[in-house]
């Protein structure tokens, strides 16, 4: 099995409350409709690439909690709920580890002063890779390396570029052996032994694509690394990501995507 192959994922509908979601610049704000529109657009291509979706309700007292894939991991042997490195979305954990006991036979958790946001896990076929950031401390980091490890993955952990919020911001996981990344996270040198893609000038927001089975998931605001893609022989898809872009977020945080264990 690949680890971009996919038969389940969890996601959350956005509240009213998104509108006032952590953003970077707050000149622009996203409309709730947008963001509605685009994450059920979003879904409907989950279930097309065959992911069974379980959607949870909005949480409105925690407008960033669309985004799942910051509070947990999830992988065919088992989940870890992570603690987000905003104080403002650590209440987010409760919720999320309810449903993620539905799921789950084994769910480990990491514990007080641990900070670490999926945003900053990439994993791919040779290690699970583990961004420090300003949301990912290294108490953090190591305790989520520790924990992996209890799930028999290994995993590094690595600096992630100042300018850059999130690892996975700024890389993606396109086959067993290429990364899409931004012209900085290529120049890292982080990932050494894989074949690198870079980005466009001026598309860097594309290298937050996603992987799912045969089908790569693209924002449709970034033509020439669709065609970057589809020259690789893969099917593109473009989704819409304009409103969820003004929330410093794009396609591979609005969901928590595994399979099931054989």
């Amino acid at each position: 099995m690949r680890v971009f192959d996919f038969d389940r994922a969890i996601v959350r509908e956005p509240g009213r409350s998104v509108v006032n979601g952590l953003r970077s610049d707050l000149r622009s704000t996203p409309s709730f409709d947008g963001v509605l529109k685009e994450h059920r657009a979003y879904v409907a291509a989950l279930r097309a690439a065959s992911l069974e979706v379980d959607i949870l309700p909005p949480l409105e007292g925690f407008p960033d909690s669309v985004f799942v894939e910051d509070p947990a991991l999830v992988l065919p042997e088992g989940a870890i709920l992570l603690r987000p490195g905003a104080p403002s979305r650590l209440g987010e954990r409760d919720d999320m580890r309810a449903a993620l006991h539905r799921h789950f036979d084994r769910l480990l958790e990491l514990n007080d002063g641990e900070f670490a946001d999926g945003g900053d896990v990439l994993v791919t076929p040779q290690t699970i890779f583990i961004g420090l950031s300003k949301r990912t401390n290294r108490a953090g980091a190591e305790a989520l390396r520790a924990r992996l490890a209890d799930l028999g993955r290994a995993a590094r952990v690595a600096e992630t570029p100042d300018t850059i919020l999130h690892f996975k911001t700024a890389a993606a996981l396109l086959d067993e052996d290429t990364i899409v990344a931004t012209k900085v996270m290529a120049q890292s040198g982080i990932f050494a032994g894989f074949r690198v893609l870079v980005t466009p000038e001026g598309e860097e927001g594309a290298a937050n694509l996603l992987r799912l089975n045969d089908v790569v998931l693209v924002g449709d605001c970034y033509p020439r690394t669709i065609e970057l893609i589809a020259r690789e022989g893969l099917d593109v898809r473009a989704l819409a990501v304009s409103e969820v872009a003004k929330l410093d977020a794009g396609l591979s945080c609005m969901s928590l995507r595994w399979a099931r264990a054989a």
